[in-house]
C-alpha cells in the first residue's frame, strides 16, 4: 500500500493505493502551527473510513510520498536559518545586484530588493581561479579559518559557499568546506560546485544561499516527519516530491532542501499529463491546479513537461531566484479561499489575501470574516453546504451570502447573486490571464491544447475557464481534488547532475566533452546503485545546455546518444536550430552552436501499475435530484445534481447541472455537456460562453 500526501495551504490531501492500482482520496483541513500534524490528521481520516486505527493502515504501507510547501513558506516569511556567505575576494555584492531587471522600470518610489544574505554576514575570502581552471590565487587557508571563529561567536547557523570559476575548478571550494567541517562541526554548509555547477554567479550563489539557509529546518522537519510516522506505526520508505517533478528520499532533501521548493504544485503536471492522453488523447495540454490560497498553471508539450531555471520566491525581480531546473509552474494568489474586497475606487478585487486554512472563509465558522471565493460559490448554489468533504464538515450559507452582500454588493449597488457571480467571474479571468502568461506569452494558442483541471476548487469555475480560453476539452480527473497528490504516486525517483565544459560546434572538443558525459554518466550509475536499488526500470537522460554564440542564454537540447562521434556533433547543431525555432519561433541555420554546459538526469521507476481506478466513496447523503444554482447568463434555474459515482461511463449530462463527490464539486454551466470517460473522468465539452476575446485572438 502507497500514500501521497500534499499539504497545502488550506486542506492536505491523501491519495492511498492498495496493491491492485485502486486509488481512495480524503482531504483534512492543513495546520500552519504543525503541518505533520495535519499529515497525521488525514491519515486519521482514511483509516476511520476503512474502519481501521492509524497504526494498522500505517503498518500496511511501503511507500509513503510527501509533498510540501515548508521551505517556500520559511523563505516568504523570512523564518530560515541565520546564514553566512563566503565569496571569492572582490566580489561581495553578487546577491546584491543580482542580474537586473525590475517589474516597474519606471516607479523609483519602489526599492531595491535586500540581497538574500546581508552584506554584514557576507565574508570575502582571498583566493582565486581563472576560467579555464587554472588557479590565480592560491586559496588563503588562514584567513578561512579565522572567518570560522568569526562565524561562531556570531551563532551563524548555516554556511553557503560560491567562489568564482568552482564549476570549472572546486578545489578552493571543496578545501573550504573541509575546513567549515573542522572548525564548525554541526554547522550546515552548502558549496555551489556540488549543488548547482553551472556558470552565472548569480544563479549559482542566489541557488547555494537559499539551499543552506533551509538546512536546519528541513533537516528538522524531515526528521520530524520520519520519525513520527514511524512512531505513528509506518515502517516503509519516506519520500518527498522535488521541484523537478520526481520524488528523493527524505534524507536526501535534507541534505539539499533547496529540492523542496515548489514541491507540490510539481506534481500536478505530472498527472495532467497523464490524464489529457488518457482522457483527451492529446501529447499537449494546460493543467490548471486550484487549491484554497493558489492557482497553479504548468504545461505539457508534446509530452514533455518544460522545465525553468527562471523560478522566483516572491514577485518577479524582487523576490529571490532559485537558479535550479524546476517544473515551469507560474502561480497567483487565487483559490477558493481568496477574499474578494471592494478598493476605495469602488473597484472589485479577488486575492491574493486568502482565509487560509485559518480562519478559512466565511462559510466555515471558524472566525473568518472576508468573503471568499467558496462563500461565493456557495451563495449561489454551487456547492451543498451539508456535503462539503463528504459531510464531515457542515457549511454555514446565510454568515457567507451576509458577508458578500454588506462587503461586495451594497458598496457595489448589486443584489447578492449578482455580487456573488462578479466574485467568481473575477477568479476567473485572473485564472484565465494566469495561462495566457504561460502560453500566448509563449506562442502557444491554448485553443489547441487540452484543459486539465486539479484542486478541490477546480470545478467551480473550470468550464467558465475553458470558455474564456475557447480550450477544445475539459478534463476533471476522478482524482482533480487530489491532483497533485496523485501526481506524486505517478513519479518516478529523479535526481539531476550537471557539468560546465565550453565547446562550440565548429571547433568540437570530442575527448573532453565525452570525458564529462561519461562523469555524468557514472553519477547517474551510482544513483540507480544507491537510491534506485530495487528499482523495476531506470532510464539516463543528456542534455546540451546551448546557445547562438554570443547570445545571453542556453537552450536545453536533448541529446540522443551517449558519446559523441563527429557525425554526432552535426545532429546536435540541428537539433539545437529545432528547439530554438519551437521556443522563438527564429533559427538561424548557419551559425556554429555555442555549448556551455551538459546536463543529466536519471529515473528510476518505483511501482508496476498504471491503474487509476478510484473506488467509490460513500456519500452521506444522496442528494436532491435539482438544486437552485444562480448563473449569470440564466438567472436562478433547476440543476441536475448528480453524484459523481452515479454517473455511467458515455452518459451525456447536459448543463446546468451539478456533479458532487465527497471531495469536490464540479459545475456544468448552461450549454456545456459532460460525459464520464472509462478512466472515471469527467470529459467537457464547454461550448459557447459569453463573447470575450482571448489574446489569441488578437494575435
Amino acid at each position: 500500500m502507497r500514500f501521497a500526501v500534499d499539504t497545502g495551504g488550506t486542506f492536505t490531501d491523501l491519495v492511498l493505493e492498495d496493491d491492485a492500482g485502486a486509488l481512495r482520496l480524503f482531504k483534512s483541513p492543513t495546520t500552519p502551527d504543525d503541518p505533520i500534524r495535519g499529515v497525521l490528521d488525514v491519515v486519521d481520516v482514511a483509516a476511520e473510513s476503512l474502519d481501521l486505527s492509524a497504526q494498522e493502515l500505517l503498518g500496511k504501507g511501503t511507500l509513503f510520498i510527501h509533498g510540501t510547501t515548508r521551505a517556500t513558506n520559511a523563505i516568504l516569511t523570512g523564518s530560515t536559518a541565520r546564514t553566512a556567505f563566503l565569496v571569492t575576494k572582490g566580489h561581495p555584492d553578487i546577491l546584491l545586484f543580482r542580474e537586473g531587471g525590475r517589474s516597474d522600470p519606471f516607479n523609483w518610489t519602489q526599492p531595491f530588493p535586500e540581497p538574500y544574505v546581508p552584506r554584514a554576514l557576507t565574508f570575502e575570502v582571498p583566493e582565486r581561479i581563472g576560467s579555464q581552471g587554472e588557479i590565480v590565487d592560491a586559496l588563503d587557508e588562514e584567513r578561512v579559518i579565522e572567518i570560522a571563529s568569526e562565524l561562531q561567536e556570531r551563532e551563524i547557523e548555516a554556511v553557503a559557499v560560491c567562489f568564482l570559476w568552482s564549476p570549472v575548478n572546486p578545489a578552493h571550494e571543496a578545501r573550504t568546506g573541509e575546513l567549515l567541517a573542522e572548525r564548525l562541526p554541526g554547522v550546515p554548509f552548502t558549496l555551489s560546485h556540488e549543488l548547482n555547477p553551472a556558470l552565472r554567479e548569480y544563479r549559482r550563489s542566489s541557488s547555494t544561499a537559499i539551499d543552506a539557509s533551509l538546512k536546519p529546518l528541513m533537516t528538522d522537519y524531515m526528521d520530524g516527519l520520519t520519525s513520527r510516522l514511524e512512531d505513528a506505526g509506518f515502517g516503509g520508505r519516506v519520500l518527498v516530491v522535488t521541484s523537478a517533478g520526481g520524488v528523493l528520499d527524505a534524507h536526501d532533501i535534507a541534505r539539499a532542501p533547496i529540492h523542496s521548493l515548489g514541491s507540490g504544485p510539481a506534481m500536478a503536471p505530472v498527472a495532467g499529463r497523464y490524464y489529457s492522453g488518457l482522457d483527451a488523447e492529446q501529447d499537449s495540454a494546460v493543467v490548471a491546479d486550484t487549491g484554497g490560497t493558489s492557482f497553479d498553471v504548468s504545461l505539457v508539450r508534446r509530452g514533455r513537461i518544460p522545465s525553468t531555471r527562471e523560478t522566483w520566491l516572491g514577485p518577479q525581480f524582487l523576490g529571490h531566484m532559485t537558479g535550479f531546473p524546476s517544473i515551469d509552474v507560474r502561480s497567483i494568489g487565487a483559490g477558493g479561499g481568496s477574499i474578494a474586497w471592494v478598493d476605495s475606487g469602488g473597484l472589485l478585487h479577488v486575492g491574493p489575501q486568502s482565509a487560509g486554512a485559518d480562519p478559512g472563509p466565511v462559510c466555515y465558522g471558524q472566525g473568518g470574516t472576508g468573503p471568499t471565493v467558496t462563500d461565493a460559490a456557495l451563495t449561489l448554489g454551487y456547492v451543498d453546504p451539508g456535503f462539503f468533504l463528504g459531510g464531515t464538515m457542515k457549511l454555514a450559507p446565510e454568515p457567507a451570502a451576509a458577508a458578500i452582500a454588506s462587503q461586495v454588493g451594497e458598496p457595489l449597488g448589486l443584489g447578492v447573486e449578482e455580487a456573488a457571480a462578479a466574485i467568481l467571474e473575477l477568479a476567473t479571468e485572473h485564472m484565465a490571464r494566469a495561462i495566457e502568461e504561460i502560453t500566448v506569452n509563449q506562442g502557444i494558442d491554448p485553443r489547441t491544447a487540452a484543459l486539465v483541471g486539479g484542486g478541490g476548487a477546480a470545478g467551480l469555475n473550470a468550464v467558465a475557464i475553458a470558455r474564456r480560453l475557447s480550450s477544445p476539452v475539459l478534463i476533471i480527473p476522478e482524482v482533480a481534488a487530489v491532483l497533485s497528490a496523485a501526481g506524486a504516486l505517478m513519479s518516478d525517483l529523479t535526481s539531476d547532475f550537471g557539468a560546465t565544459h565550453p565547446t562550440l560546434t565548429k571547433d568540437f572538443d570530442l575527448e573532453g566533452v565525452n570525458a564529462t558525459l561519461a562523469g555524468l554518466v557514472e553519477r547517474c550509475d551510482q544513483f540507480i546503485a544507491g537510491p534506485g536499488e530495487g528499482s523495476l526500470e531506470s532510464q539516463i537522460e543528456l542534455a546540451a545546455e546551448a546557445r547562438y554564440p554570443h547570445q545571453n542564454w542556453e537552450i536545453e537540447v536533448p541529446l540522443r546518444i551517449e558519446r559523441f562521434g563527429v557525425d554526432d556533433v552535426e545532429q546536435l547543431r540541428q537539433d539545437f536550430h529545432t528547439r530554438h525555432e519551437e521556443i522563438f519561433a527564429i533559427n538561424d541555420p548557419e551559425s556554429a552552436v555555442e555549448v556551455v554546459g551538459w546536463r543529466a538526469r536519471v529515473r528510476c521507476r518505483l511501482r508496476e501499475s498504471e491503474s487509476r481506478q478510484v473506488l467509490a466513496q460513500q456519500a452521506s447523503h444522496e442528494p436532491a435530484a435539482t438544486r437552485r444554482a444562480y448563473f449569470r447568463d440564466a438567472g436562478e434555474v433547476d440543476a441536475a445534481v448528480r453524484h459523481f459515482d452515479s454517473l455511467e461511463p458515455g452518459e451525456p449530462l447536459e448543463g446546468p447541472a451539478l456533479i458532487e463527490s465527497p471531495t469536490t464539486t464540479v459545475v456544468i454551466e448552461p450549454g456545456a455537456t459532460a460525459e464520464r470517460s472509462e478512466s472515471g473522468s469527467l470529459r467537457i465539452q464547454p461550448g459557447a460562453g459569453p463573447a470575450v476575446a482571448t489574446q489569441a485572438d488578437e494575435a
